[in-house]
């Protein structure tokens, strides 16, 4: 999983329901990289890997991909977008997870980043991401 907190559930990656069934034909998601072909089932093996740990913490997998993100430092916080109540009551539970260093860190082995197939945004819009940005490096606090 990518410390990026936009999009923390893999564009309802994590919700599960692309897995169990298909890319709706309607969807924007059908030209995205990640959701296309081979590459779909290829990251639906990360999802299943996914599937189990949060089976283990006693969540969903969009729980334990936000509460991954939250414990990654606290300037780092998860926006997830949802057009339902339900979701949304479900993505605030996942506050309530407390992982430890050795969940964080079995997390990030079950997702290796190189293992995703697939860019993460839509060649025709990569112009627009962060590393074209002017953004200021972080300072580092000196505690005076």
């Amino acid at each position: 999983m990518a410390t990026n907190t936009y999009s923390p559930l893999g564009r309802g990656f994590f919700g599960g329901r692309i897995v169990a069934e298909s890319v709706p034909a309607n969807s924007y998601l059908t030209f995205h990289p990640r959701f296309q072909g081979e590459n779909l089932e290829r990251n639906k093996k990360l999802y299943l890997q996914i599937e189990k740990l949060a089976q283990k913490h006693g969540c969903t997998p969009a729980q334990l991909a936000l509460a991954w993100v939250l414990h990654q430092g606290d300037d780092v916080a998860p926006i997830p977008g949802t057009t339902k109540i339900t979701n949304l009551d479900s993505n605030i539970d996942a506050v309530r997870l407390k992982l430890t260093e050795e969940d964080l860190k079995e997390i990030t082995a079950v997702v290796p980043l190189n293992e995703i197939a697939g860019s993460r945004t839509l060649d025709r819009l990569s112009h627009l991401t962060w590393k074209f940005a002017n953004t200021p490096t972080k300072e580092k606090k000196t505690g005076i």
